[in-house]
C-alpha cells in the first residue's frame, strides 16, 4: 500500500531521493520507481532485537538521511527513532481510536484511507502529495518461463483465493463453483504462497483453464504476471494491493473486515468491494484485520454468492474490452 504513495511522491518531487527500508523479500515491489533505493532491514539475524537496531541505525547513519517517514509505526520503528533523534523523525498516525469506534458498532462509515494517511506523513515532512491523478507502470514484458505457462490468452483473470485469516477467505466449495461459471475461453491464474500449492491443485482438478502459479515464480516475475491481468480477483489481503498498485482493477471480497477501515486497495472503485450480508451478519466490520470475530462470523464471507460475483467480474470485462 505504500507503493502507489511513494511513485506520486517520486513523480512530485523528482530531486528527492527516498530509501526505503524493508526486508529483502519485497525489494520487488520498489522496483521501478525512479531515485528510490531499498535497504534491506534483516530482523532475524544481524537486525535482531535492540542491538540489531542499533547497529542498523548506525549503518543507517551513514546514509546521509535527511528526514525519516516512517510509514509503519511500530515497536521496532519506534526504537529506531530513538536511536536517530537529530533527524526530524515523522510517524503515521494510524488513527486506532477511530478504527475502535468502527469495530465496536459506534461508528459505521469511511475512515480516512491508509494512503491519505501514508500521505500526511510526507506532507508534515513538508511534502504534500497530491494522490488525485495517479500514474502506473507499463505492463510488463513476461519472460520465456512465463509467456510458456500461460500460453494463449484473450482474457486473463488473477484469482487470490487466500488471505491471512479463515474469516477473509472464501470457501474453496464456493470458489470452485466460481471457476465454474467462468467462461471456458478465459485464462484463469491462481495466486498463492508455496504452502499452499496443493490446497490450489484441489482447486482446478478438473478444469483445463486454469493455472496455479503458487511455489511457481519469484515475487518479481509475478508482479509481471499481475501486470498483465484483465482484473484480479482476491480477499482483502496483499494480492488485491500488489495488483491495484499495477493499475490492474481489483475486485475484493470481504467478511468480517470492512472497506471503511481504510484499508481498500488503491484508486479501485468502491462498487468493486463485494461485501458479506449486513443482515445476516450486523456486527461486521467486528475487527480490522479479520483476526477478531464472534461465533459463527468466520463464515460472513460465505454470504457473498458466487453468482454474484461471477456478474461483477463479467460486467467488469465486459466494460475493460470494450475501452481497449
Amino acid at each position: 500500500m505504500t507503493a502507489p504513495v511513494i511513485r506520486a511522491f517520486t513523480e512530485q518531487y523528482p530531486n528527492v531521493r527516498l530509501t526505503v527500508l524493508t526486508r529483502e523479500g519485497f525489494s520487488a515491489i520498489f522496483r521501478d520507481l525512479k531515485n528510490v533505493s531499498v535497504y534491506h532491514i534483516h530482523v532475524l539475524d544481524r537486525h535482531n532485537g535492540i542491538r540489531g537496531l542499533y547497529k542498523l541505525s548506525k549503518e543507517l547513519k551513514k546514509l546521509n538521511i535527511d528526514a525519516i517517514a516512517d510509514l509503519h509505526n511500530v515497536l521496532r520503528s519506534k526504537v529506531i527513532k530513538l536511536f536517530l533523534n537529530k533527524r526530524p523523525f515523522l510517524q503515521i498516525d494510524k488513527g486506532r481510536s477511530e478504527k475502535k469506534a468502527l469495530i465496536s458498532g459506534k461508528r459505521y462509515s469511511q475512515l480516512k484511507s491508509t494512503h491519505q494517511r501514508y500521505a500526511e506523513v510526507f506532507k508534515n515532512l513538508g511534502y504534500p502529495i497530491d494522490l488525485e491523478d495517479p500514474k502506473f507502470p507499463e505492463k510488463a514484458n513476461l519472460n520465456p518461463q512465463s509467456t510458456e505457462m500461460l500460453g494463449e490468452f484473450k482474457t486473463l483473470i488473477g484469482i487470490a483465493p487466500f488471505a491471512a485469516y479463515k474469516s477473509k477467505t472464501y470457501s474453496f466449495k464456493q470458489m470452485k463453483h466460481v471457476l465454474k461459471l467462468l467462461d471456458d475461453d478465459c485464462k484463469i491464474v491462481l495466486f498463492g504462497g508455496v504452502e499452499e500449492k496443493s490446497q490450489l491443485d484441489g482447486l482446478i482438478a478438473d478444469q483445463t483453464n486454469v493455472i496455479n502459479l503458487a511455489g511457481k515464480l519469484t515475487l518479481s516475475e509475478e508482479l509481471d504476471v499481475i501486470s498483465n491481468l484483465d482484473i484480479m480477483l482476491s480477499m482483502d489481503s496483499a494480492n488485491a494491493h500488489l495488483a491495484a498498485m499495477l493499475g490492474v482493477q481489483v475486485v475484493t471480497l470481504w467478511g468480517v473486515t470492512h472497506p471503511f477501515t481504510g484499508f481498500y486497495p488503491y484508486n479501485q472503485s468502491v462498487e468493486n468491494a463485494l461485501l458479506a450480508n449486513k443482515t445476516q451478519f450486523p456486527k461486521v466490520p467486528t475487527s480490522v484485520y479479520g483476526n477478531k470475530f464472534p461465533k459463527g462470523y468466520e463464515n460472513a464471507i460465505n454470504s457473498i454468492e458466487p453468482e454474484r460475483i461471477v456478474s461483477k467480474l463479467k460486467s467488469l470485462l465486459t466494460h475493460h474490452h470494450n475501452q481497449h
